[in-house]
């Protein structure tokens, strides 16, 4: 079946652009001159970086290793700019800085040490399969893989620290977009993509259409095609990123036709269906078997992802718990001496998919108490004990937590467990509350060093932290994870309402 177009609108050559925020194409040039200037300025800072690093890795070797004065000097250099170019070439053709427009930053940094891996990988294997390894340090080519890593992680940190708040002010526009739909469905969408440099040039109204078949209105068929072609050739000059048609469901079959003729033009075409711009917003098209579907949530960590991330909880529990080892036999006597009452306070929490788990903690309190009988400690509570004041305000209480680490339990990062009837509490009145359960919970978290901790006296207080786990889970990277625990160790906001 073909479908025609006809519309109600004015003619094609009084099609009015809806009023909304946009630029002059001038402008809009002038913005996307400037975005590709700074990726090509990335990409060769990025080169000369790792160059330099290569080169300086291997006379650091050379000099404080093997207590030489320098490598071969030309050969090294030509393997430098080897490595250099390998790695240009693997960023260019993966597109990984022209996507830095549409990816969070952890994202673009790993794209980056994945590119280096694959580089030395070839390089490594092509000196092997050539017979001309026998002229390199295996420990050099490993220091220079090192030292490489460093310099593509501080120049991509650096491009896109500069690149994003230039997207945001306006400075750069990161893609120029054309809306065909309804002017209150536009302004909407246009105010939703703005924030992320994404900037309508224009828009246009939405013809309405009609199914039918082509050979009884072969007149009207031909209107139909004329009115697409004045709507192309009124595109054309804008030299737009994308097309964007925002159509109502029902209509969303004669849309992909208008797509199929928009397709002439040199731009990504969508179709948005209006009732559905939140559902998508949170949605990927994902292949499932042999079908395509709209993956709305995924589990946040991938196999290897947990593999990973529970690798190293295992690894640095056990390191962390060697290093302490010395207040674990101090602080059970103080605490002793203190107060009466056992050492260790075993609490009942929801953990990794809603399941309870025992967690332990210093006592830090004359009681100890759980279920419905818990109440939230608040600043200057008379049950908190002179030690545990100080425990509470140096997070040594929650040292025991390594053994929650190692048995599986928790994990060394992740959202802070509840008691489970605050838990309980908080589903009921917060939609989204469960979700944090879909990772394990953490000894420290990305709320906690956000400065949200504490007592959660308000629902507001308990929604913000929801957020910051909630941010964590969908934004989980190992890197975020390093990060988390580096501010856990000398961040201030750590300690705030820490009582």
């Amino acid at each position: 079946m073909s479908y025609a177009f006809f519309t109600n609108s004015p003619a094609p050559t009084e099609r009015s652009a809806h009023s909304i925020p946009d630029r002059k194409a001038i402008a809009a040039d002038v913005g996307k001159n400037r975005l590709a200037a700074l990726l090509v300025l990335a990409a060769g800072a990025e080169f000369l970086l790792v160059a330099v690093g290569a080169f300086a890795a291997a006379v650091l070797y050379y000099r404080l290793v093997l207590q030489l004065d320098y490598p071969d000097t030309p050969k090294y250099i030509l393997e430098s700019l080897l490595i250099a170019t390998l790695q240009l070439l693997v960023s260019v053709g993966l597109r990984q800085y022209s996507r830095i427009q549409t990816q969070p930053r952890h994202t673009f940094l790993w794209s980056g040490v994945s590119a280096v891996f694959f580089v030395f990988s070839f390089f490594i294997s092509t000196i092997f399969l050539l017979k001309i390894s026998d002229g390199y340090s295996r420990a050099t080519v490993m220091a220079q893989a090192a030292s490489v890593i460093v310099m593509v992680l501080f120049a991509r940190a650096i491009c896109f620290s500069l690149l994003q708040p230039a997207i945001a002010s306006g400075l750069i526009d990161a893609r120029r977009v054309i809306l065909i739909g309804e002017p209150s469905h536009c302004l909407n969408f246009s105010g939703r993509v703005s924030a992320t440099g994404i900037r309508t040039i224009r828009s246009f109204d939405l013809p309405t259409f009609r199914t039918g078949s082509s050979a009884p209105g072969h007149s009207k068929v031909v209107e139909v095609l004329s009115h697409v072609r004045e709507l192309i050739a009124e595109c054309r000059p804008l030299r737009a990123d994308d097309i964007v048609i925002l159509t109502s469901e029902s209509d969303v079959p004669a849309a992909l036709a208008l797509a199929g003729a928009l397709s002439e033009l040199p731009v990504d075409v969508h179709v948005v269906p209006v009732g559905a711009i939140d559902l998508m917003a949170v949605s990927r098209i994902t292949q499932f078997g042999n079908m395509v579907t709209m993956r709305i949530f995924q589990s946040p960590l991938t196999t290897f992802h947990r593999a990973v991330k529970r690798a190293f909880d295992i690894a640095a529990a056990i390191v962390g718990l060697v290093i302490i080892s010395p207040l674990f036999v101090i602080l059970p006597l103080a605490i002793k001496l203190d107060s009466p009452g056992p050492v260790l306070f075993r609490q009942t929490r929801h953990g990794y998919n809603n399941e309870t788990i025992r967690v332990l903690k210093f006592r830090s309190m004359t009681v100890t108490e759980e279920g419905d009988n818990f109440k939230q400690v608040t600043r200057h509570d008379p049950r908190v004990t002179r030690l545990g004041r100080f425990m509470r305000h140096t997070n040594i209480d929650e040292l025991p937590q390594l053994f929650n680490v190692l048995v599986g339990d928790m994990s060394l990062v992740g959202p802070r467990p509840h008691a489970t009837s605050q838990n309980e509490s908080f589903a009921r009145l917060i939609s989204s509350f469960s979700r944090r359960h879909n990772v394990k919970p953490g000894i420290t978290g990305w709320a906690q060093v956000n400065g949200y901790r504490g007592e959660t006296d308000t629902l507001e207080k308990m929604q913000r932290r929801v957020e910051h786990d909630l941010y964590y889970i969908d934004n989980w990277s190992f890197l975020l994870d390093l990060k988390i625990i580096v501010m856990t160790l000398f961040s201030r906001k750590v300690y705030w309402n820490a009582f």
